[in-house]
């Protein structure tokens, strides 16, 4: 039994350096002692779900993962990607087990356009933050495929950097953006996702996991399952079709049959953060769950607000038989 998660562990930056002034718009620790208690709250978490592989979302550097894995029991691996985003948070992935055919994916795929993400300025054509990918063994000749990324965020920054307007019309426009830049994102991934597939879902262990930043049906999520049908609960899941090559299936469903949930936004439960595996994995696959007491409730206008939790986040595990 192997267990494979992801968690959005929440601006975790070291603080700046001595003698720099503090940048607001880029993430890092109030001071030392806030730090390294941050730090000791991770470690506890990760060693009471205790995974074999962790994807992370929200990490400020190499170093600060280090800084993770030092207070964690055994031996550990750990890569990060090399495009974070203007804040210096990126995705990075946490494992017992070597890594192997490390792959950073940032942008976006051919015949693609360049995405309008404000009123002004040039248009995008890559992620806000970079994708990453992993092959680890858990035993000899068995390959697992993981693809972690963090997608952009529903909430809203308006022009001077606020989280809140009067103007309407703006707060429409913005929302507009954030979708255009949240449905390229997840086109990049699916393409990530379909070279690790390589068309043989039903023989290649592929995981795709992280901070999708929207729930299960919309339609941004949608994009990384690739051909519709056979999800959890629908009337296919039980048929073989041709679409099982390719297709991801969500674990969300099983999550909500328990009630779980990965965050609270303005007081309601959302799942946000996700697990999907391909065909292989079906039968390999026994249980997924959040841990999600005492989350913090974040706000539109105030998300960074600060709290006595590691995370805004719950983790998301899920085990396998492998």
């Amino acid at each position: 039994m192997i267990t494979i998660g992801t968690w959005n562990v929440e601006n975790f930056c070291r603080p700046p350096s001595a003698g720099s002034p503090p940048d607001p718009n880029r993430c890092a620790a109030k001071d030392e002692a806030t730090y390294e208690a941050k730090v000791e709250a991770l470690a506890g978490v990760v060693s009471e779900i205790a995974p074999d592989l962790l994807g992370v979302q929200e990490v400020g550097s190499q170093e600060a993962v280090d800084d993770l894995v030092a207070k964690l029991p055994g031996t550990w691996h750990s890569a990060v990607s090399t495009h974070p985003d203007q804040r210096g948070i990126r995705v990075g992935v946490i494992s017992r087990w070597p890594l192997l055919d490390v792959q950073q994916r940032i942008a976006f795929p051919d015949r693609l356009g360049a995405v309008q993400v404000e009123d002004d300025g040039a248009p995008i054509r890559e992620m806000g933050r970079g994708g990453l990918a992993v092959r680890v063994e858990p035993a000899p000749g068995q390959s697992v495929h993981v693809a972690v990324c963090h997608l952009k965020s529903k909430l809203l920054t308006f022009p001077g950097n606020q989280h809140s307007t009067h103007d309407e019309g703006l707060r429409a426009r913005y929302a507009a953006y954030a979708l255009f830049r949240r449905g390229a994102e997840a086109v990049t991934m699916r393409g990530l996702a379909d070279d690790l597939l390589r068309g043989d879902g039903k023989n290649r262990d592929v995981i795709v996991l992280g901070d999708f930043n929207d729930d299960w049906k919309a339609a941004t999520t949608q994009i990384l399952y690739g051909p519709p049908g056979s999800q959890f609960g629908t009337g296919g899941f039980d048929h073989p079709d041709q679409g099982d090559a390719m297709r991801l299936w969500n674990l969300a469903p099983r999550i909500l049959e328990q009630g779980g949930y990965s965050r609270i936004f303005e007081g309601q439960h959302e799942l946000i953060d996700h697990i999907m595996i391909s065909h292989s994995l079906l039968a390999k696959f026994r249980t997924v769950s959040t841990g999600n007491e005492k989350l913090p409730s974040v706000t539109e206008a105030r998300p960074a607000a600060s709290h006595d939790q590691p995370s805004d986040h719950s983790p998301v595990a899920a085990t396998f038989d492998l």
